[in-house]
Parts: C-alpha cells; sequence; structure tokens
C-alpha cells in the first residue's frame, strides 16, 4: 500500500498514476470504465436520458468512476471517463476536486459528481444512477407531498437504505421527493437532508426533473430504477 496525498492505495493504482490512461482501458465488460457507456446507451435507446442529460457513477474500492458531461450519452466512450480518488472532502467547486485521471478531450466531469458523494458518504454506496425518466417525473406530479410511497408486491427486491436488506411485500417503500433547482449542484444539500430524514429510501425523485437511485453496485443501482 501507497499513499497519494493523504489517501492510501493499492501498488497497482499507484502505478497507474504515472499512467493515468490505464484505469481506463480494459478487456473487462464489466470494468466501470467500459461498463458505464453501455449503460448510458441503454439508458438512451430506453428513453431514460436524452441528449447530455443524466450520469452515473460506479466506485470499486477507492476509485470513483464518473461519466462526463456535456456528451452525447449514447456516445460516450471508455476515453472519456473521469477517475477520482475516494475518500476526499465532498468535491464542491470544480478546482478543489483530486483527479486520478482526466479525459484528454477537454471535458468536465458529471454535474453531478457532487450528489453522487452524498450517497457514497451517507450510504457507502458503489454506484449512483441519475436519469429523466419520464415515470419518476411523472410520480412527482402525480405525488404533490413530500414522498411517493407504495406497498406489496412493487417493492420486492428493492433493498432498504439502497444497500440494507430486500423489501418484503409486506413492507412500505417511501420515497422522498425534493423540489428541482436551476443548477444541479444546488440539489446537493437537499438530496442530503432528505437522506437524512428518510434512512431507508433506496432513491430520491427530483419533482419535474428526475431521480437519483443507488446501491451496492451497478447491477443493483440499476434493478431500483
Amino acid at each position: 500500500m501507497s499513499r497519494f496525498g493523504n489517501l492510501v492505495f493499492s501498488s497497482s493504482v499507484m502505478s497507474a498514476i504515472d499512467n493515468p490512461d490505464s484505469l481506463v482501458i480494459s478487456d473487462d465488460p464489466l470494468h466501470p470504465a467500459n461498463l458505464i457507456p453501455e449503460l448510458c446507451r441503454n439508458f438512451y435507446q430506453l428513453g431514460w436520458v436524452t441528449g447530455t442529460g443524466g450520469g452515473i457513477t460506479i466506485r470499486q474500492g477507492n476509485l470513483v468512476y464518473i461519466a462526463p458531461s456535456g456528451v452525447q450519452k449514447e456516445r460516450i466512450l471508455p476515453e472519456h471517463i473521469f477517475v477520482l480518488p475516494y475518500p476526499q472532502p465532498a468535491p464542491s467547486p470544480h478546482a478543489d476536486r483530486i483527479f486520478l485521471r482526466r479525459p484528454a478531450k477537454k471535458l468536465s466531469e458529471s454535474s453531478c459528481t457532487p450528489l453522487f458523494w452524498n450517497t457514497f458518504d451517507m450510504r457507502d454506496a458503489g454506484s449512483c444512477i441519475h436519469t429523466h425518466s419520464q415515470h419518476a417525473v411523472m410520480a412527482t406530479l402525480l405525488w404533490t407531498g413530500p414522498t411517493f410511497t407504495i406497498s406489496h408486491q412493487m417493492i420486492k427486491g428493492v433493498r432498504i437504505g439502497g444497500v440494507g436488506r430486500a423489501l418484503s411485500y409486506l413492507d412500505t417503500l417511501e420515497v422522498p421527493i425534493i423540489e428541482n433547482t436551476p443548477f444541479e449542484v444546488d440539489l446537493k444539500e437537499s438530496m442530503a437532508e432528505a437522506m437524512a430524514k428518510y434512512p431507508d429510501a433506496a432513491g430520491v425523485l427530483v419533482r419535474r426533473h428526475g431521480v437519483y437511485v443507488w446501491g451496492p453496485s451497478s447491477s443493483l443501482s440499476l434493478f431500483l430504477l
């Protein structure tokens, strides 16, 4: 194990710091740098995201892989992926973020990054997905209060807090709804407050906007959608 600033990494990660692109090059289809572009294409085909909207992150140990901002979701490639170390203070301004790898092409990381950090710090999530699903938006319009509530068959498999045990037929799922803001980063505090108030929720709905869901892995986050 070696140190990078105040962070401790394996020797393989430290060697990758000298060759950052090695962090996003792999023949494994389940490697985050390959999986993120594939999932983004699927989201686009399903109509869950359009244009450059939405975002996804996958955390493996102390490495966080994040999709870029400003790239059409169906056109994201492994070389577009950002890699950040974890833990680090919740990223706020871009200048405050520590990167292990940036794309050669001049891109910005997802504007969802500070909100992704909420799920890492508060739920120890392994992944977080943000989509502009029409179903999620419609739910926030039909349920005008602070939560969306559902029970019985439709919640089986949803996990408490996104990472705990699976809910059963007899449980009730309550998902907080927060109000939208002009900029994504401005949702960070209200999302954190909702996560603290509803610790069993596996996601947060954003009124007239979409949904954030998280889980211990990308496959379980996708299942929750």
